[in-house]
């Protein structure tokens, strides 16, 4: 093989030099395709064959040849045999032309760019010679066209030229181009999504100095912002004029308002890097391009309790960390990630303009939920989910973003973990909620059971007279046979009375009906009086309207009990808060329980498809012949 493949090369060596046109083209076209095995490439490269090619792309201007003698160079290259760095400026000026050059043939322009940015990544020297060949206009206009291959090609050799430079033109690309690809395009291709997210990552890579230099107090310029911050929140009488005693007490006092943890000197706080001083950063931003919503912020909560105020810097700098760990700032980006946010490239300042955005967003969710100082994890926790949430809907724009995850209130959070947690049990799969249907009618009935066992127990009920005496007790239960109520009075000592000592009695046939709460005879009799009792009170109705046993049960749980019951008994359904409680829980343990076998095997939306029944059922099983 080794043999053959260096006959091979030696033909072709021979072919790509002949004064025949066709032959050429014939043996350079041929070369493109076997220059792709390494055995031969180390052939054809020992006889210095890629320098040969060097030469035609030099002095030839035929595309067709052109084309064919850039695939080979770049195949015979990709092996990594022989360095990049001994190509001649001629050639490397050559190539950068097709780029450069608009009516350049396509297939030309896509592996002179796939060249480009192989030189680039090896080595500093022809970074250097490229950067200076190839115009910021023309791979500008490349990413910008409908060809996705070119584009892809340009994006990946900006990528390049991005991370072998650091600053390479940063903010003209972000400025200039980098919106158009994502809104001119209907879609971006997985590529292009990965070099999107390279770019993405390294341009918010430069913040990672500012993320882990901690604030350094003796620096004048630092103070001042400090200060900075305290003089934009507070409007304070001419610091000239005070004794240093009282500028020190005042400054003190301004700091912790502001929400410094140290605020006889609030640097001490910036030490913790990360967020280090990107967190000044941040807050020095806000007050200064949104001084209303800061000031608002700042006095809003400097007039609540103390227990119930929110810090604006020990949430500042919490919400900064937050930020740079979901924006992943100081991660070097991945060989296969494509995760990118299409809102960074419509913002020059991303994080400083999330962090306005979210820092009122988390004094809003403080609000809601009543949070004190021992509930800052908590809030943290809501304002990192409401964040991540939106952020994985891909906004576009700062203004979608705001209006996302302002909707997403703490509210909506509870409701989606809770959506997620049962989705987790997979209980809201449709085959497990129909099992749910066919299991209710079973545990409705055992609840019946329960609370008809319950009043065959009985209850101890007080009396309330027009005088509001409760002094007076009297006990009711329900007959074994479900047929009679029985009822009287007892002493206070009395512990589950038989049933014969209850004189009073209503057969469960004459009872017309059951009234609750203002309903109720004896709620009416004294309304406006009883609010307390309002929700203990129940009474049934017999033989004739005006007939009534008035109850006020002792507890919320009592009235739930007798109430179900009692529909129970009249052919009604329950309805009562316990008796849904009761029942859902029920159906978890009874799902958990059936579902026990089940665990990790995904479960169907819909039942398999059950096969056709065969053409005809004419077959069977000899048994006749016994097994030797």
């Amino acid at each position: 093989a080794i043999i053959s493949f260096g006959r091979c090369a030696e033909d072709l060596f021979k072919g790509i030099q002949n004064l025949d046109s066709g032959v050429r083209c014939d043996s350079l076209k041929e070369l493109a395709g076997v220059s792709t095995d390494v055995t031969f490439a180390q052939e054809f490269i020992s006889r210095d064959g890629h320098l040969l090619l060097v030469k035609i792309v030099e002095d030839s201007n035929d595309n067709v040849i052109m084309t064919h003698t850039l695939l080979s160079f770049m195949e015979l290259m990709d092996h990594g045999i022989v360095s990049w760095e001994n190509l001649s400026s001629v050639f490397i000026k050559k190539i950068a032309s097709f780029v450069n050059t608009k009516s350049t043939d396509a297939s030309i322009q896509q592996v002179s760019l796939d060249i480009l940015e192989s030189m680039v990544l090896s080595s500093q020297s022809l970074f250097l010679q490229v950067k200076q060949e190839v115009t910021m206009e023309r791979l500008i206009a490349h990413i910008q066209v409908t060809n996705q291959q070119i584009q892809t090609k340009a994006m990946a050799l900006l990528m390049a030229l991005l991370q072998t430079s650091g600053v390479y033109e940063r903010q003209v690309l972000l400025v200039y181009f980098l919106q158009n690809i994502l809104h001119c395009s209907s879609s971006v291709q997985d590529e292009m999504a990965h070099y999107l997210y390279v770019l993405q990552s390294v341009t918010l890579n430069h913040l990672e100095p500012r993320m882990k230099t901690p604030l350094d107090c003796y620096s004048q310029e630092q103070r001042d912002i400090l200060h900075g911050l305290r003089q934009a929140a507070f409007e304070t009488e001419s610091e000239n004029s005070l004794s240093n005693e009282r500028r020190r007490s005042l400054c003190a006092k301004e700091f912790k308002k502001l929400g410094f943890s140290n605020n006889s000197n609030p640097g001490q706080d910036l030490l913790r890097a990360p967020p280090g001083l990107l967190a000044l950063d941040t807050m020095s931003y806000f007050a200064m391009r949104y001084p209303d919503a800061y000031s608002r912020f700042v006095l809003e909560n400097s007039s609540r309790e103390d227990k119930h105020e929110c810090p604006f810097a020990r949430s500042s700098i919490e919400l900064t960390l937050i930020l740079c760990e979901i924006l992943r700032i100081g991660e070097p980006p991945s060989e296969t990630g494509s995760d990118y946010h299409p809102i960074f490239f419509s913002q020059d300042r991303l994080l400083e303009e999330l962090f306005c955005v979210c820092i009122q967003l988390l004094n809003k969710t403080w609000k809601e939920m009543r949070a004190t100082q021992e509930d800052f994890d908590k809030v943290m926790q809501v304002v990192r989910e409401q964040i991540t949430r939106t952020l994985s809907s891909k906004p576009t724009s700062l203004e979608f973003f705001k209006s996302k995850v302002n909707a997403l209130n703490y509210s909506e959070i509870l409701k989606l973990r809770q959506t997620e947690r049962l989705h987790q049990e997979e209980t809201l799969a449709p085959p497990v909620l129909e099992l749910k249907e066919r299991l209710k009618p079973e545990l409705l009935e055992l609840i019946r059971q329960q609370r008809l066992n319950r009043l065959c127990q009985g209850t101890m009920f007080r009396k309330i007279t027009q005088r509001r005496r409760q002094d007076k007790l009297w006990y009711c239960r329900l007959s074994p046979n479900h047929k009679m109520l029985h009822y009287g009075d007892v002493e206070e000592d009395t512990d589950n009375p038989p049933i014969e000592t209850l004189q009073m009695k209503i057969p469960v046939a004459d009872i017309k009906g059951l009234l609750t709460g203002k309903d109720c005879p004896h709620m009416k009799e004294n309304k406006g009086k009883q609010n307390k009792v309002l929700d203990m009170a129940f009474s049934i109705t017999y033989d004739v309207e005006e007939s009534s046993l008035d109850f006020i049960a002792p507890s919320r749980t009592d009235f739930c009990l007798w109430t179900d019951g009692l529909n129970v008994l009249l052919g009604r359904e329950m309805s009562s808060e316990s008796m849904r409680s009761e029942l859902e829980i029920l159906l978890s343990m009874e799902i958990k329980l059936r579902l026990l076998d089940l665990e990790n095997v995904p479960i169907p939306d819909s039942a398999p498809v059950v096969p056709k029944p065969p053409s005809n059922f004419n077959f069977c099983y000899d048994f006749s012949h016994n097994e030797q």
